[in-house]
């Protein structure tokens, strides 16, 4: 146990520099090197870190089910819990309670968007945004691809490096240099998405208190005012317009804004320049890891435009469950949004367990982002302050954290006392007030599995 402990605890420091904290990109210093990126390096992972083991003897389920039937009646969960736990090699059901019932997910939903992106548009599928000409040869247009990482700058120490919009002005200011043309009118388009930018079961103060931006197809740092910062801008589309224009006067060519600045590109529109966003699987990582709303209602809408559904919240919502359903993981999951903000929400516990146990299972190599994404407890992400009164799990636990008023939620993957690879997920909805109180209870019932 004590080698197994320390092997695990080998990976994820090996690999903790790519996982960044919020506090840590804000931290980061701000590069002044070129705005054209180095050439790729080819990136080899290791699988996820608690997979070396998983074929041991199960955990004698009566001693599982009564301590985690003792934890589950902590009252800092209140009286709406279910809890499932899930054989991977199996399949099977190794513990139960309201394992059926839908309960509010929260951010554990990501979990269904992720491994729903992964199976529909494969792990290493990038995000575009491209510049193409225009209706005349002095006019381009700047096309949303939607890749709400798309940065203003280069930032140190972010994993995955995300494309930056420097570059793609530099590129068409090359391009357009190169045939003899140095001033254009700019225009944008960003009607690849469709619908509202919020969604109706949102609440009202999600975007104004800096939870999520509204949703569109071209965005710049997940329209933050700045990278790091918490504050949204009103318009997305038109701050990363109005940046590009700016970009492009600084590379030497002389940018107007088109008084009707927001047009349909055409689709035989010859293209100019582009940039591209990480991998899928390097994107499903960030937006676990960080808990990144933007992020996941963006790979909710590129599985809809994979899926042949509208680019909108009910188009995203009816995609990721057409995926889910092909791979038999849809029944007991029934979601309104990609981030799991929305109230209305609801998940078993015994259906999320079982998405993790498909993300974690060795026959899925293409879903493994999933795993190697979600926190490890006592190091990083959202459970990088987790676990302090059961430290001795520290990174024997990957999981996915969900948390709106009332509701807390812990959705991973362990492995047991024995060598047995397990999921868990552990829900409740009807948490009463509080701080801190559920989240230890959760803590306590992921800390029962791994010592199983």
């Amino acid at each position: 146990m004590v080698t197994l402990v320390l092997l695990q605890l080998f990976v994820v420091a090996a690999g903790a520099h790519l996982l960044t904290s919020d506090s840590l990109r804000k931290k980061a210093p701000v590069s002044v090197a070129s705005v054209e990126p180095p050439p790729p390096v080819p990136v080899i992972t290791a699988g996820p870190v608690l997979a070396a083991r998983g074929n041991g003897p199960l955990p004698a389920k009566g001693t599982l089910a009564g301590r985690l039937t003792e934890a589950l009646g902590d009252p800092a969960l209140g009286d709406s819990v279910g809890a499932a736990v899930v054989d991977v090699e199996t399949g099977a059901l190794l513990f139960g309670s309201g394992a059926e019932t839908g309960v509010t997910p929260a951010s554990t939903t990501k979990v269904a968007t992720s491994v729903a992106a992964l199976a529909s548009l494969g792990p290493d599928a990038t995000i575009g945004t491209r510049v193409v000409r225009g209706p005349t040869p002095k006019t381009i247009v700047l096309v949303g691809g939607g890749d709400p990482t798309l940065s203003s700058r280069k930032i140190s120490g972010v994993y995955p490096q995300p494309a930056l919009l420097a570059s793609l002005a530099l590129r068409t200011a090359r391009a357009l240099k190169a045939a003899g043309i140095t001033a254009v009118t700019v225009t944008y388009d960003d009607g690849l998405y469709t619908g509202p930018r919020t969604a109706s079961t949102w609440k009202p103060g999600y975007v104004p208190e800096g939870s999520v931006a509204p949703v569109t197809a071209l965005m710049l740092d997940e329209g933050k005012v700045s990278p790091g910062s918490h504050q949204r801008v009103p318009d997305p589309s038109r701050t990363a317009y109005a940046t590009f224009v700016a970009f492009l006067g600084k590379y030497g060519v002389k940018a107007v804004k088109s008084a009707s600045a927001r047009v349909n590109a055409p689709k035989e529109a010859q293209e100019i320049a582009r940039v591209d966003s990480a991998p899928v699987y390097a994107l499903v990582e960030r937006a676990l890891t960080l808990s990144d709303n933007d992020l996941t209602e963006a790979l909710a809408r590129q599985v809809a435009l994979k899926e042949g559904k509208p680019a909108s919240f009910e188009g995203a919502a009816q995609a990721v469950l057409g995926v889910l359903g092909r791979m038999k993981l849809a029944q007991g999951v029934r979601v309104f949004d990609g981030c799991g903000l929305s109230p209305k929400n609801r998940i078993a516990p015994a259906a999320l367990a079982r998405l993790v146990a498909a993300a974690s299972a060795p026959a899925n190599p293409h879903l493994h982002s999933v795993v190697s994404g979600m926190p490890v407890a006592g190091f990083t992400g959202t459970l990088g302050h987790r676990f302090v009164k059961n430290h001795t799990v520290y990174g024997l636990v990957r999981a996915k954290t969900g948390t709106l008023d009332g509701v807390n939620a812990l959705a991973g993957t362990t492995v047991t006392r024995g060598g047995r690879l397990v999921t868990f997920a552990f829900m409740a909805d009807k948490v009463p007030p509080g701080w801190g109180k559920a989240e230890a209870a959760l803590d306590r019932l992921a800390a029962i599995v791994a010592a199983s």
